[in-house]
């Protein structure tokens, strides 16, 4: 079974996500919801530059829960923001509409698919 590999999930509130996400770091985000005790992955995400201002944008969306991660660089965050979304079944099972987008001119490659070749 696939793993995101982040802590949580929380409630995707402002005081959660101000309690939980400490730092301003690049991170990976989850959002989704609880079923049967179990996490179900709906959308995943990254910032390249601070996971938790990102989630804020979240405030108040759909989703009722998130998790996430801190990433050592914007590359690791795309790099692993790119597994998830294939692991957890790309556009076909999650809400995301598309494949992450690399950042301009960065020239970054999907470590599981060719789209960027």
């Amino acid at each position: 079974m696939a793993s995101l590999g982040m802590d949580g999930p929380y409630k995707l509130s402002q005081g959660e996500i101000e309690r939980n996400v400490t730092k301003i770091s690049p991170g990976n985000y989850a959002l989704g919801h609880i079923s049967d005790s179990t996490f179900i992955v709906n959308y995943v995400g990254r910032s390249d530059d601070d996971v938790r201002e990102r989630l804020k944008d979240w405030l108040g969306s759909k989703y009722s829960d998130f998790k996430f991660s801190y990433a050592t660089s914007p590359k690791a965050a795309f790099e692993k923001e790119c597994r998830n979304y294939h692991d957890f079944g790309g556009s076909e099972k999650l809400d995301n509409d598309k494949h992450p987008q690399r950042p301009s001119g960065s020239g970054w490659k999907c470590p599981v698919c060719s789209i960027f070749d």
